[in-house]
């Protein structure tokens, strides 16, 4: 066996991943393509991304200002291109894989408190530069990476990201060859003209010359696939070979884009640049799947879904309930039904015009919320499920609410609320744990509910027992199982018997705390309330075991109309 001192270290390689002209032109697709490629050519690869806001994290914003925050297996708040990362490597993101400018910032500030840089004058360069390029590298080391994937956040030309672009310029010089900048840019077809222009993507390339970064790649997100011709121009104005010039048209679904991308010899060419041995990526699985999805679906499942984060100005935006969309697809494929949504805004959900206003689709969804506004629409949407017997899904604010229509509505507490809403309730069904309690008195909201993984019972004979047992989903015969947890108010298990008592099915309890986390109506065919979040878990390849008991309730009550 040769001594370990004479064996060679593993030299990690890095990609930079940018964006340019327009912001949501699928930047984290693009990065998650390139990554998974990768792996299933069977280099380690980890992804990481760098976010412009001085947040901390993404768990204080609105969901309407920058889409869902996803939630990380170690209580993570991240953006929507976490999630993207977790679905199509099949791997959990965390920590590592999340950094704001804001997380950056402080860091270097309390080190300075600290003085830990021996009384320098502490600078953007080189110690804010030094701080993103340590979290890269330690990334790498950890992981034991053969490749990091670094997605910037924003756009070339901002000035929040300059740092984040200086850092790539900085190990671009330091370790040549081991670093490669893939640039995503758009090239819009104008109507009245009918072509492709690529002089903004030419002017968003110069932009990164005057950074001193010469991207290596070209990724052109455009409607259509770009002729030779685009191809020829970008080379010769952005100083490039044209096979280095990869198109990235709009496609049916985005789980085709790594075919795309392998298609035109994208991770031959990285491997080549890197001097990395040339392997071919396994995708047979994968274009099964993307077949599949694209196939004629058996049927179509109208799903309704009773929420207040759709619009921003005269927008409505989808971005708002990300991960519950892509869970709904998943489990849709996995039954052959095409999913159609139908957002109904809360507000406008009373007792009375419930069924007025949501109709009669195959299945109702009251997803994740905050406060007052619209949660006695969201309140009157369970209740309706309930009565209608149509299948029903309530994910965490859904669950409570569904919890105070059962309270109000079978129990005959008429003042039964959330203590989130009503304190001076009589029947304070959900309310704020004493843990809690003491930390909503501080103000300290950031990163303080109750996040992440947390370990459940499932009580046997449930249905959602059932569920997580037909899907393999236990992590052991006594019905253990884990979802992610997001919130900071709970059911108050003072009230418990009486829920009991009256048919309420409390199918999961916590194992720490004993803390209610899966509720159940029985005689009905799919009334469930889950306190954790299993669209977070969702995986394309692996549905989460309650959608799945979902679309299928929702597909047999569209049959028996």
């Amino acid at each position: 066996m040769p001594d370990r001192k004479t064996q060679s270290v593993k030299k990690t390689k890095y990609i930079f991943v940018s964006g340019g002209v327009i912001s949501g032109i699928g930047k984290g697709l693009t990065s998650a393509s390139i990554a998974f490629l990768l792996k299933q050519a069977g280099f380690s690869v980890a992804p990481i991304k760098f976010e412009n806001y001085l947040n901390l994290d993404a768990g204080t914003i609105n969901p309407i200002e920058h889409g869902d925050p996803f939630l990380c297996e170690d209580g993570t708040e991240g953006d929507m291109d976490i999630g993207t990362y977790e679905k199509f490597l099949n791997e959990d993101m965390g920590k590592e894989n999340f950094v704001t400018i804001g997380r950056i910032y402080q860091t270097v500030i309390e080190r300075e408190r600290r003085f830990e840089y021996n009384g320098e004058d502490v600078e953007a360069i080189p110690h804010i530069t030094d701080e993103i390029i340590g979290r890269v590298t330690s990334l790498g080391k950890k992981k034991n990476a053969d490749i990091v994937l670094v997605e910037l956040g924003g756009t070339a030309g901002e000035y929040q990201n300059v740092l984040y672009y200086e850092a790539s310029r900085i190990m671009t010089l330091k370790m040549p060859g081991d670093v490669l900048h893939v640039h995503v840019s758009y090239v819009p077809t104008p109507g009245h003209l009918g072509e492709p222009k690529t002089k903004p993507t030419q002017l968003s390339v110069k932009t990164l010359n005057g950074m001193g970064i010469q991207p290596d790649f070209i990724i052109a997100r455009s409607e259509k696939q770009l002729d030779q011709r685009r191809k020829d121009r970008f080379a010769l104005f952005c100083n490039m070979h044209p096979e280095d010039i990869i198109t990235n048209p709009d496609v049916d679904t985005v789980y085709e884009i790594p075919l795309v991308l392998y298609r035109q010899g994208l991770v031959k060419r990285i491997l080549k640049k890197f001097n990395l041995p040339v392997r071919e990526s396994k995708l047979t699985e994968w274009e099964k799947f993307v077949e599949k999805v694209k196939s004629p679906k058996k049927k179509v499942l109208n799903i309704a879904i009773v929420g207040k984060y759709f619009g921003t100005g005269e927008y409505q935006l989808r971005d708002s309930y990300a991960a519950l969309f892509d869970a709904l697809d998943h489990a849709g494929w996995a039954h052959n039904a095409a999913i159609k949504t139908t957002w109904v805004n809360a507000e406008k959900v009373t007792s009375k015009t419930a069924k007025e206003v949501i109709g009669t689709p195959d299945g109702i969804i009251v997803p994740i919320g905050w406060g007052e506004r619209g949660a006695e629409g969201m309140i009157a949407a369970a209740d309706y499920a309930r009565k209608a017997k149509i299948p029903y899904l309530g994910l965490c604010y859904g669950m409570q609410l569904a919890v105070i229509a059962f309270a109000r509505s079978v129990i005959g507490w008429k003042d039964a609320n959330t203590a989130e809403n009503d304190e001076k309730s009589k029947h304070p069904v959900i309310y704020l744990i004493p843990s809690q309690r003491e930390i909503m008195e501080r103000r300290a909201y950031g990163g303080t509910m109750r996040l992440g993984g947390w370990e459940a019972k499932v009580k046997k004979g449930t249905k959602a027992y059932a569920l997580y047992k037909k899907y393999h989903q236990l992590l052991n015969e006594n019905g253990l199982t884990s979802e992610r947890h997001r919130h900071r108010y709970e059911f108050n298990n003072d009230f418990a018997e009486e829920f009991e008592k009256h048919g309420l099915v409390i199918s999961a309890r916590s194992v720490e705390e004993g803390l209610v986390e899966i509720i159940e109506v029985p005689d009905h065919p799919f009334y469930m309330g889950t306190q954790g979040h299993p669209e977070y878990k969702s995986r394309p390849l692996q549905p989460h075991p309650i959608f799945l008991g979902f679309i299928d309730a929702c597909a047999k009550s569209a049959k028996n109309e």
